[in-house]
């Protein structure tokens, strides 16, 4: 068995670790930190973890976590590189904040502000190479949950050369709990609740570089993308509606044919059947992918829509996928192919 810490245990994708966790037959787990609730049995901050409610969270200390063999970061962005330093050089890590996703210091500068930490292996396993790379890392850079629900959709498509790299559009809409825990009017019920809102509009939001790295590698392209993230009274999931001007030879069998190819034996891919579309309530609580294709004759633009539970494989699930892969387990051990219904 491995022994497993989790830092940021507090917060939503914290929460799903630990639940994810107590289910994995290849892990127990050790460390359990929170540096604003240390001393709270989990109980209290997540009463759904019935199993582990009398465990007491820690301080969030290299030293504590570093009594582990793997570490799970949930921490906000910018606060894993300082940490990483005080970990021993042979504790593997899997970090799910932006820390170290970015190639381009600039980007990071940009972005998210401070000094670039560095770059680490990008933990998306479904991507060319990426998987034989996450199995042989000891840091890995879990994605950011709409970089993996547009990656996935696209990254076949231009790397077939069936649309254009450099006029991309991207239309996500986010549940509440992908802005994490902390308070906000702006996540009062009586805002979210029968309404939808944009926000970050205009390529502000963080994980538009990140977008447009992980589609140029895995194409070979320079890709250019405009992003609007949309927040949807719900409280997990997302829907991404991605476009991109189609080149010669795309049609809808042709990008569908480029989808099924490249996840054929994906296991958490679901390219589902012509006329069916992806929704949020068939992949909550799974770490699945769900995809489906058109091309609009009219404007003359591929479209490939996404679903994912943004708290597994767009956060809790996928750096479990990337544990498994590292420790040398099937990737598939411990994560659910099933949503819940209803």
């Amino acid at each position: 068995m491995t022994t497993v810490a989790v830092a940021g245990a507090s917060g939503y994708a914290g929460g799903e670790l630990l639940r994810l966790i107590t289910a994995h037959p290849g892990l127990t787990l050790g460390p359990v930190a929170a540096a604003s609730r240390a001393g709270e049995p989990l109980g209290a901050v997540h009463p759904n973890l019935t199993e582990l409610a009398g465990v007491v969270l820690t301080e969030t200390t290299a030293s504590i976590l570093g009594e582990a063999d793997l570490v799970f970061l949930a921490l906000p962005h910018g606060e894993s590189a300082t940490l990483i330093a005080g970990l021993p050089a042979g504790v593997l890590v899997v970090d799910l904040g932006a820390d170290f996703r970015l190639d381009d210091p600039a980007d990071w500068a940009t972005y998210y502000g401070g000094v670039h930490a560095g770059t680490w292996t990008y933990g998306l396993p479904e991507l060319p190479g990426q998987r034989a790379k996450v199995a042989a890392s000891t840091r890995v850079a879990n994605p950011g949950c709409y970089a993996t629900a547009v990656a996935v959709a696209l990254a076949p498509v231009l790397s077939a050369g069936l649309a254009a790299p450099d006029d991309v559009v991207v239309v996500a809409a986010s549940g509440t709990s992908g802005a994490g825990r902390k308070a906000s009017d702006a996540l009062l019920a009586t805002q979210v609740m029968g309404s939808m809102s944009a926000y970050k509009v205009g390529g502000v939001h963080q994980h538009t570089p990140e977008m447009e790295q992980s589609l140029s590698t895995a194409s070979g392209l320079e890709v250019r993308l405009s992003f609007t993230p949309l927040l949807a009274p719900m409280p997990r999931g997302i829907v991404a509606t991605c476009t991109a001007v189609g080149r010669e030879g795309a049609t809808t069998g042709s990008v569908r044919a480029a989808l099924l190819a490249a996840y054929a034996v994906e296991p958490f891919v679901d390219v589902l059947p012509e006329g069916v579309w992806p929704q949020t309530s068939s992949v909550l609580g799974s770490n699945m992918v769900q995809l489906q294709c058109a091309v609009d004759a009219h404007s003359g633009r591929v479209v490939v829509v996404s679903a994912i539970d943004n708290l597994v494989k767009g956060a809790a699930g996928q750096a479990i996928q990337n544990a498994n892969l590292m420790l040398g387990l099937d990737e598939t051990t411990g994560l659910s192919r099933n949503g819940v219904a209803p």
